[in-house]
Parts: C-alpha cells; structure tokens; sequence
C-alpha cells in the first residue's frame, strides 16, 4: 500500500510540472550543451528570457498597431473635413 501511494505522490507532481514546462517544449527548448549546474541553470534562464521577450514584443506589436490605426483615423477624418481646392 505505502508503494501506491509514493506512486501517486510522484504521478501527480510530474502531472503538476508537466504545465510549467509546456512552454519549453512549444518553443523548442533544446539540448543544454552547456556544462555542469551553472550551465544547467543558465540554459533554464535563457530559456525563460526569451519566452518572456516573445510576451512582450507580441505585446508592443497590438500597442503598434492601436497607435497607427488611431493616426489613421485621424487623419482620414481630417483630409475627409477639407474640401479640396
């Protein structure tokens, strides 16, 4: 009984890792060439780095794009309002 219960113990905590660690495997998180716990620990960082550089310049591209359609309007708006001469 003490066996089954260690087993799912462990089965749900890998269930639990397997979500942090979904996009690692989305953004191809290699092989670490790097060597020892340093280079493991600095693998992971990088890693994380550039995930969350992904975030944010998805981020500044919607903020990009609400600035230019709003200048667009504005524009389109005023060269509408001005009779051509």
């Amino acid at each position: 009984m003490r066996l089954r219960q260690s087993y799912v113990r462990i089965a749900k905590r890998a269930a639990m890792m397997a979500g942090r660690y979904a996009h690692a495997k989305q953004f191809n998180l290699g092989r670490c060439y790097l060597k020892g716990r340093a280079g493991d620990a600095a693998n992971v960082i990088l890693s994380a780095v550039g995930y969350n550089l992904r975030l944010v310049l998805a981020w500044l591209r919607i903020i990009l794009r609400v600035i230019l359609l709003a200048l667009l309007q504005t524009f389109t708006i005023r060269s509408a309002l001005k009779p051509a001469s």
